[in-house]
């Protein structure tokens, strides 16, 4: 089975099953302060999860792109990934364990779907402690499937439990595991063990409990189910491939870094670990790039992360004999093999190849600054009797010159020096303390994050959306925004400055609509009878079916999933802290309300 037809399979399995699919979420999460990009298939369902109606029902089925980059440093070997697809079925106060876990067994075992022998699935379950009792439903539900006691194994709440943070909805999960086969622990060894016997397939949450902040649980009114199936590591095990990237999701990927570099994949390990690299990254950068809220290299955020794979991916290419600009070609390889599945890629392959080659020519250049001035700098570094080339200075190569710190050890043992890594490690923390920069870290918050202070700022974005229409015309498209509990940025197009006069008439405006203690209604229904009614709906997402929109009284329609206030009479007085440059074409307004920065 391949990627293509495990996609496909899931969908028809779970719709077959009451299952509405809905559209996949942008990588990019709209609102969220606290993440880079969409980790986990359930990123986009949390307000959900948490208790907000969907439009499309209580039972759910999807395929999302995800990227983590948590472990970047760890792809290289045969199984790390960035960029994977998750796929995931959903019960919204609907369906619990015993449904779950039966649905997951027939969709993995039965001959008409995945057709995974019995006898080779293991699970686990949540083995208890002293606030929570084992997890015994799971358990008796696996038994009544026939998986004998052998076959089931309750771990602690470090492998089988799953929490949003440290208080709200949380719960046990059951994972399944296909036994390969292999066995180098023992009889002591069992699913989660690292030596390669279990594989971890599928994995069911069940949202059972509240955790309050006196660290007791109790039972949820209203439980739900998120489930997650890796695309790229089932599709590995369905045809017995020893890595993703033996599979046919990378096989052509690798080909075309093989035909660039001259090499073959297979000879040599070290060769294989940087076409692992290379593949990777250029596929998560085509995603990202492709992705319809765009984001570009840059040295913040989102855009060091992208600008980092991309020039990781060139440094590998270098180690194996590639000194041109190349990504390109395996970049359009990425597009031709998921544009079906997500036409975003196809629509955007022009930026996807123009950005990846402009950020491989910058990058080469830089290159070369920086070993001139390594070269500069070596008779002194020579000099020194330790033969250590100091934190300070391959920091400044960094710094000045955007020299990686892996390029300067690379020179240093070229002659027999090493970089004192922990003085550039503390040197570089400095920097991220002082410039602030973005740290991916677990997610809860954006649309999650229903706090009083971040569904004011959220309503607020409303009617600074429409204010911008009103002042400056019908020109006015939202870009991007990013809300945090204490202000809201919203990126829009418009070509130049706004003058002092249009700041202050659209900041007027909006306290006007606040003075006036507008309703805010919302209703569901589809995304072209809400555009005909004049909402707004940008990013050219692909949309549900059905999808929410709200309204602040007749001022402002919008086709939105984040939370709102009920009357604009609580927002407080609503004041544009700076409009500035975002990026071509594109400006940038911070607001605050009620004063607070």
């Amino acid at each position: 089975m391949t990627a293509d037809e495990l996609r496909a399979a899931y969908i028809e399995y779970f719709t077959s099953k009451g299952h509405a699919e809905i559209s996949g979420a942008s990588l990019i999460p709209e609102n969220d302060p606290t993440v880079l990009f969409t980790m986990a298939g359930m990123h986009p369902l949390v307000p959900y999860i948490l208790g907000e109606p969907h439009p499309a029902g209580t039972r759910l089925v999807d395929y999302q792109k995800c990227i983590r980059t948590g472990d970047i440093g760890d792809v290289g070997d045969p199984s790390h990934l960035t960029f994977f697809e998750m796929l995931g079925n959903w019960s919204l106060g609907d369906y619990f364990k015993r449904e779950a876990i039966a649905l997951s067994y027939e969709f993995l075992t039965g001959a008409g779907w995945l057709g995974l022998s019995p006898e080779i699935l293991s699970v686990t379950v949540f083995e208890g402690d002293d606030l929570v009792p084992p997890d015994e439903e799971s358990a008796s539900v696996w038994r009544s499937l026939g998986i004998p006691e052998d076959r089931i194994h309750f771990l602690p709440k470090s492998d089988n439990w799953w929490s949003a943070g440290e208080t709200g909805p949380c719960g046990p999960d059951t994972e399944m595991f296909i036994d390969t086969g292999s066995n180098r622990c023992g009889e002591s060894c069992r699913p989660g063990c690292s030596c390669g016997k279990y594989f971890e397939i599928w994995n069911d949450v069940f949202m059972q409990y509240n955790r309050n902040a006196d660290g007791s649980y109790e039972e949820l009114e209203r439980r739900c189910v998120d489930t997650g199936m890796g695309i790229e590591r089932t599709v590995a095990v369905l045809q017995g491939k020893r890595s993703v990237y033996e599979t046919e999701v990378f096989v052509p990927i690798v080909a075309a870094i093989e035909k660039i570099a001259g090499v073959k994949y297979g000879d040599d390990e070290k060769t294989d670990m940087s076409i692992r690299i290379v593949a990777d990254h250029i596929r998560t950068s085509a995603f990202i790039l492709g992705d319809d809220r765009g984001v570009t290299p840059s040295n913040v955020g989102r855009g060091y992360v992208l600008r980092r794979l991309i020039r990781r991916a060139v440094r590998e290419g270098r180690k194996i004999g590639i000194d041109a600009t190349f990504l390109s070609t395996p970049a359009e390889i990425v597009v031709e093999m998921y544009r079906e599945a997500y036409p975003e890629l196809g629509k955007n392959a022009s930026v996807i190849a123009r950005e990846v080659e402009a950020e491989e020519e910058r990058f080469l250049s830089t290159l070369k600054k920086g070993e001139r001035e390594f070269e500069k700098l070596l008779p002194n570094l020579l000099k020194n009797p330790r033969r250590v080339v100091p934190g300070r200075v391959a920091f400044r190569l960094y710094d000045t010159y955007g020299f990686p710190i892996e390029l300067t050890e690379e020179l240093a043992r070229e002659h027999e020096m090493e970089v004192d890594r922990g003085g550039f490690d503390k040197a570089f923390e400095k920097h991220q303390t002082l410039s602030k920069q973005s740290a991916e870290k677990s997610f809860k918050g954006g649309l999650a994050d229903q706090s009083e202070a971040t569904t004011r700022l959220h309503t607020a974005t409303h009617l600074l959306h429409k204010a911008l229409h009103v002042v400056l015309g019908d020109h006015v498209k939202q870009m991007g925004s990013n809300i945090t509990p204490e202000r809201l940025r919203f990126d829009f197009a418009h070509p130049e400055k706004m003058t002092p006069q249009q700041i202050a008439r659209v900041e007027a405006l909006v306290n006007e609509k606040i003075a006036e203690d507008l309703p805010v209604s919302m209703k569901v229904e589809s995304v072209d009878r809400a555009v005909e009614e004049g909402a707004f709906a940008f990013f050219n997402e692909r949309y549900d079916e059905q999808v929410k929109v709200y309204s602040i009284g007749d001022f402002s329609k919008e086709v939105c999933g984040g939370p709102h206030v009920e009357r604009t009479g609580v927002l407080g007085r609503f004041t544009i802290v700076k409009e500035q440059s975002s990026s071509a074409g594109v400006r940038r307004i911070r607001a605050v309300l009620d004063g607070s920065a």
